[in-house]
């Protein structure tokens, strides 16, 4: 069926009339395709996509919908297992962003495209040639190399596959650095001739290897003999024609509109189902014919749109974007979109996102976006590097042409670049996407793409994606004779604690054989006293009665999938915006059955193994050094993600701030990021978190019983030398209570259940607001002062934190919000055998907040709170 764009005018008649270029094969192959003849000695003609997005405007729906089918069909193929172990490289620039649709139609696949942009820093990885192309050179600049060195299956996607010599080099070039056994090649279109499909399968022959064929539509490209000289003459005489005419290559040539093509019949639109049926609001049609209401309108000046893109999120796939960074950009989609509408003018009907050559996936995800949201149509389409002969007729692909300097700095230096298809299509706005690379005075020069965009539509928008450029690799000072390099590995069950040796790695050494518990009462002095820190020794583990361990078991039974939640919605939040395969290190011990948890859910849901490690800090001492300098050895600290249970204060978290600046002054390492994971945020401390519910997290219930049997963290100076990592207990005389494992069961067997709950979670934590308020320190400077106790530090807020002062410290009261339920029934249970008042309040920011004792006397235990002015 061809494309009846122009009373069934196909938009590569002129062409085909005027050289005899033929395409024969499906019958949807002319709808898909036009015709246009190169400013290139190479190729003659230009096969031109109306479903790419690059020269045609088009429906953003449709553009993606393409390329997602094709991911669709790449899975299918391959079958679950070896999709999700696929890679997806893309072709620059006009397969950017077709490539990332296909990587999020195969799903799990991370995605890179290759560049024609060095990055200064970033290492080649490969590289091949494109012959035919008027720009050769193709880079590839992952930012972690091991993303193409896997053994899975190589998904190559381009536009079109012509005659194969573009996916034979890549191919050749990867295959003798990284061998695989599967390469998938993927196009909206398969124009090779016999001798081409036949060089394929002999060369995959060669190589051992499998190549797979994916394609929308296929057939050939007839070309008649001197179809070359023949197309350079006619380009050339038509410039000539147009030059002594004294037009202008930039300005829209006179005669008819251009006319653009409709929606495709047969392209699939699969991406999340929510695309308009044929006709609805939102895909391309014709442009409209006569006055426009919008011709009497003066040009505005161009207008910024701060998108708010997310912050260390990669603009696109020239270094690697992964599963979790397309998770973390749909979620703020939303948002974005909206500040283009508001910035729209309110009568705008045809509104065009114009991406900006290899930046094509961006755009296109915010222009489809746009389109499910505004009361406008939507076309998208990008700039270009491809210089193309425009003709307006049609019966011609190409029929108007904008041209404007670089504006990106380019390697090659200088030179033209290209918007087609923009000029008089009656456009009542332009957004204008680029990266901020790209955000130079040429974009904004007098003969500039803006300048060119508002002589041809009343209203542009700017907006600037920031440019992700990887940090360079971290650097370790390591100064002859560094002990740093002798320093032991991880401690792991079943030898230390009664976790999985899996599970975690514990940075510690062990003091087990040394009696390092005092009275807790005896404790409390010496700490109130100054004469020791709480870090020098262990409170006598608490051992729970019978009544309390079954209010143990109840509270974990019914919040157990409430936990689950939280786990999920924290582990997401973390590969999204932190590092696609981080490595979790947690502070011990209140944060390792979290870490645990968080690793468990990665293998559910992800089937990743993380590495999992527990780490010591303490208050006014700071993070253990020697476990920074093994983590430096053996990962990128980049990766590192510090996890904790939940947040009181917030203490830790400008602790762990403190160290990690001073531990980077004193080694040079950088690149750990201070901030915590954690479970939960009560305290609004933190930005990465599952929930900032103050509720009961069972683990805070007991001790060692529930974190692996393993004590709380110790650091004294007669114990721990400048080259040993702090110190803990392992309590394996109460491996008869111990629960810890039975926790961590009871929770994950909860994950399939709340997979939907999740990733609604998630969503919606990725597209909000979660700077941290510290609400919660505001509190405790508050209660500190009302209670005339004027010690931070002996304010413990929280459900986890009030119980740890039951269980640990001397308590002098606990107050409870006024209408506190279940949450807090062992927290009332631990008051009462301790004889400690539980007091409401109104409007108090946490479920409850435990007080230690602020004058401390062995006699004060339980006492009514007229001790403190003693």
């Amino acid at each position: 069926m061809n494309n009846a764009v122009n009373d069934g005018v196909w938009s590569g008649s002129w062409v085909a009339e005027r050289l005899g270029v033929q395409l024969v094969g499906d019958d949807g192959l002319t709808q898909m395709l036009g015709l246009a003849l190169r400013r290139n000695p190479k190729r003659a003609h230009l096969l031109v996509s109306n479903v790419l997005g690059k020269h045609v405007p088009q429906s953003p729906s449709v553009v993606y919908g393409a390329g997602f089918a094709l991911g669709r069909r790449v899975r299918d193929l391959l079958g679950a297992e070896e999709a999700a172990r696929a890679v997806v490289l893309g072709y620059a620039e006009t397969a950017t962003g077709l490539g990332h649709s296909v990587a999020d139609g195969v799903g799990l696949a991370p995605y890179l495209h290759s560049t024609r942009r060095p990055v200064a820093g970033v290492d080649r990885a490969g590289g091949f040639e494109e012959s035919h192309s008027h720009a050769t050179s193709h880079l590839l600049l992952p930012e972690d190399p091991a993303l193409l060195a896997g053994d899975g299956p190589l998904v190559l996607v381009d536009d079109e596959f012509s005659t194969g010599n573009t996916v034979l080099n890549t191919i050749r070039d990867l295959h003798s650095r990284y061998p695989r056994r599967r390469y998938v090649v993927v196009a909206l279109v398969d124009m090779r001739s016999a001798a081409d499909s036949g060089r394929l399968k002999e060369f995959a022959r060669e190589i051992g290897a499998r190549v797979d064929l994916v394609a929308a539509a296929s057939g050939t490209v007839q070309l008649p003999e001197g179809v070359l000289e023949k197309g350079q003459a006619l380009v050339a005489r038509y410039e000539a024609e147009s030059a002594a005419g004294g037009g202008s290559s930039s300005a829209a040539p006179s005669g008819p509109v251009a006319q653009f093509p409709a929606p495709l019949e047969g392209v699939a639109v699969e991406a999340d189902q929510r695309a308009d049926p044929p006709g609805a609001r939102g895909t391309a049609r014709p442009a409209p014919t006569g006055p426009h209401p919008a011709d009497e309108r003066t040009h505005p000046h161009v207008t910024r749109v701060e998108l708010a893109w997310p912050r260390g999120l990669p603009d696109g796939g020239r270094h690697g974007f992964t599963p979790q960074h397309r998770t973390r950009l749909e979620a703020a989609l939303p948002a974005m979109a909206a500040r283009l509408v508001e910035a729209l003018p309110a009568d705008a009907r045809r509104v065009l996102v114009l991406g900006f050559e290899e930046l094509m996936y961006a755009p296109l995800r915010l222009a489809r976006e746009l389109e499910q949201v505004a009361d406008a149509e939507v076309s998208y389409s990008t700039t270009t590097r491809s210089p193309v002969l425009a003709v307006d007729d049609p019966g011609y692909a190409i029929r108007t042409r904008l041209v404007f300097p670089a504006h990106d700095d380019p390697d090659d230096g200088p030179g033209e670049r290209y918007a087609y298809n923009v000029a008089g299509a009656g456009f009542d706005a332009v957004t204008a996407v680029v990266d901020s690379t790209a955000d130079t005075p040429e974009l904004h020069a007098p003969d500039g793409l803006l300048a060119q965009l508002t002589a041809h539509t009343p209203c542009v928008l700017l907006a600037v994606v920031p440019s992700y450029v990887p940090e360079p690799p971290p650097r370790l000072a390591v100064s002859p004779g560094d002990t740093t390099t002798m320093l032991p590995e991880p401690l792991r069950g079943p030898a230390f604690s009664s976790y999985a040796p899996e599970e975690v790695g514990w940075l510690l050494q062990d003091l087990s054989d040394v009696t390092l518990e005092a009275p807790t009462e005896e404790r409390e002095e010496a700490i109130q006293s100054g004469g020791a820190h709480y870090a020098e020794s262990l409170p006598v583990e608490y051992q729970p009665s019978e009544q309390y361990q079954a209010l143990f078991h109840t509270a974990l039974e019914e919040s157990a999938a409430r936990l689950a939640q939280a786990v999920g919605a924290v582990t997401e939040l973390v590969l999204a915006e932190r590092s696609p395969r981080p490595v979790l290190v947690s502070l011990a011990r209140a944060g390792t059955p979290v870490g645990v948890l968080m690793r468990r859910w990665a293998q559910f849901r992800h089937d990743l193994e993380l590495p999992h490690y527990a780490v010591s800090i303490v208050r006014g001492r700071g993070i253990d050094a020697n476990a920074l300098r093994w983590l430096a050895q053996h990962h990128d600290p980049r990766d590192v993600v510090f996890v904790d249970g939940w947040t009181g204060k917030g203490a830790i978290t400008r602790e762990l701030a403190v160290a990690l600046e001073e531990f980077e002054k004193s080694d040079g390492v950088t690149g750990f990021d201070p901030e915590i994971a954690v479970l939960a945020d009560p305290g609004s401390c933190v930005r990465t978190y599952g929930t900032r519910e103050d509720f009961l997290i069972p683990s805070a219930c007991l001790n060692s019983t529930v974190s692996g049997l393993i004590s709380r963290t110790v650091l004294r100076a007669d114990l721990v030398g400048p080259n040993d990592y702090h110190g803990a207990k392992f309590y394996r005389e109460l491996a008869g209570a111990d629960v810890s494992v039975a926790f961590l069961d009871a929770v994950a067997a909860r994950f399939p259940e709340v997979v939907d709950a999740v990733e609604a979670t998630a969503k919606e934590l990725l597209s909000g607001d979660r700077a941290p308020t510290w609400e919660g320190w505001a509190a405790v400077e508050r209660i500190s002062e009302e209670y005339g106790i004027h010690d931070v530090n002996l304010v413990k807020p929280g459900v986890g934190e009030t119980t740890r002062v039951l269980l640990r410290r001397v308590p002098w009261k606990i107050l409870a919000r006024a209408g506190a339920g279940a949450d807090l029934d062992h927290v009332r249970l631990l008051a009462e055998q301790r004889g400690v008042p539980v007091e409401e309040v109104a409007e108090l920011p946490y479920t409850c907040v435990g007080l230690i004792h602020p004058k401390y006397t062995r006699g004060a235990t339980g006492a009514d709170g007229k001790a403190v002015n003693v």
